[in-house]
């Protein structure tokens, strides 16, 4: 019993998932044609994207590029927003998971010494900029690597569409970070190896493994890899031959990164898909959710997101959705408010709070006002202002 509720603490979405799709099957018997619920194509890509990063992460690259721009700041506020902005940015390209997996355990070190409060702002920003910048392109996040699929988008459509709303965050991030006070660090200059340490401490050390140096060849692979799986999301390579290449040189070079690919995400992703297939196969239910839905994809992606978290609402409300560029933004900008609208944001609150010194009422207090603040300014601009 204790290794179950320890299992359902650890994975929540995909046990709702399962609980989800189990549901629906008392509905719509199990059949062969729930295998044609799966979009297969998102699952490779997802699985790819993920064990080319994981590869890129475990030479220590990533570590290694924060531990560098440590050394560039001197007081909180040069801190808050250099690491913000680095945040935004890498997240387009790295997932929002990775980019504060790598960086909020930097910057809680960074900033030892200091007063509590300057810690939890700088990583409530730095989670809230990561969140939006992903939001660009479509594999900052998996909600967008399964509209831009779905909505059989190309990559500069979907990057014009996106663009107003990380314009946006960007301007608001960038506001956020410079509110944080002028005060010098206290502590700074770390070695490499010292930042690794701590990193240990925060994270777990099976999280952290920067080697002493990065292996050239296998850099080059990863990146070429990566390449690799851009040109499925140019539509210039079929996803079975990206996966086909990405599977293989692994199993060649290092095979040990296909263990280190977050596979309960991929079954939550297939839980998922059976759920809403057989939700699409009832009806009444199927008329109720294209009623609630028609010309208010924006405010429901929003609350939604708010409830079940932005990856689980995109998928859940997209095949009743007549407007997959509102729905994309709203689950985007849902990843605002509540803990849970955006898994990512948990990742950087458990960061902090394996801690001595963390405050975590303290640092949800900051995280609800930044949040719902932002959240409300967005939902002022699309509502009161027709802004789209």
């Amino acid at each position: 019993m204790k290794i179950m509720l320890n299992f359902i603490k650890k994975e929540p979405v995909f046990c709702a998932a399962c609980l989800l799709m189990l549901a629906s099957a008392f509905f719509v018997v199990p059949n062969k044609e729930y295998f044609g619920y799966i979009d297969y194509k998102v699952l490779a890509l997802l699985f790819c994207l993920m064990a080319v990063v994981a590869g890129l992460k475990e030479m220590g690259l990533f570590d290694r590029i924060a531990s560098a721009l440590s050394r560039k700041v001197s007081t909180v506020r040069s801190l808050t927003l250099l690491l913000s902005l680095v945040c935004f940015f890498v997240a387009m390209i790295i997932t929002n998971d990775v980019a504060l997996i790598t960086f909020v355990p930097l910057t809680v070190l960074m900033l030892k010494g200091q007063k509590e409060e300057d810690v939890i702002r700088a990583v409530v920003i730095e989670t809230i900029a990561a969140n939006l910048g992903s939001c660009l392109t479509p594999i900052g996040n998996p909600q967008n690597l399964f509209l831009y699929g779905f909505g059989g988008y190309e990559v500069g459509q979907f990057l014009l569409d996106m663009l107003p709303v990380v314009a946006v965050s960007l301007v608001a991030v960038v506001l956020l970070a410079l509110f944080t006070q002028r005060k010098p660090l206290q502590v700074g200059g770390q070695s490499a190896e010292e930042i690794d340490a701590a990193q240990g401490e925060l994270i777990g050390p099976e999280e952290v493994n920067v080697k002493p140096e990065i292996p050239v060849g296998k850099l080059v692979m990863y990146l070429v890899l990566f390449v690799v799986c851009l040109l499925e999301v140019f539509h210039v390579l079929h996803y079975l031959i990206v996966l086909a290449v990405v599977v293989i040189a692994l199993l060649i070079f290092d095979r040990k990164i296909l263990l280190k690919v977050d596979y309960m995400l991929l079954a939550t992703f297939i839980a998922f898909f059976v759920f809403i297939g057989n939700l699409g196969q009832i009806e009444r239910v199927r008329g109720l959710l294209e009623e609630l839905l028609a010309g208010r994809e924006i405010l429901v992606g929003i609350g939604a997101s708010q409830v079940f978290s932005n990856v689980p609402a995109a998928m859940l409300l997209a095949e009743f959705s007549t407007d997959i560029k509102g729905l994309l933004w709203g689950v985007n900008i849902g990843g605002l408010g509540t803990l849970i609208a955006s898994m990512a944001s948990l990742i950087s609150y458990k960061i902090y709070a394996n801690r001595k010194e963390a405050e975590c009422g303290k640092y949800m207090g900051w995280f609800s006002l930044y949040n719902f603040g932002l959240l409300a300014l967005f939902v002022v601009l699309v509502v009161f202002f027709d802004w789209r």
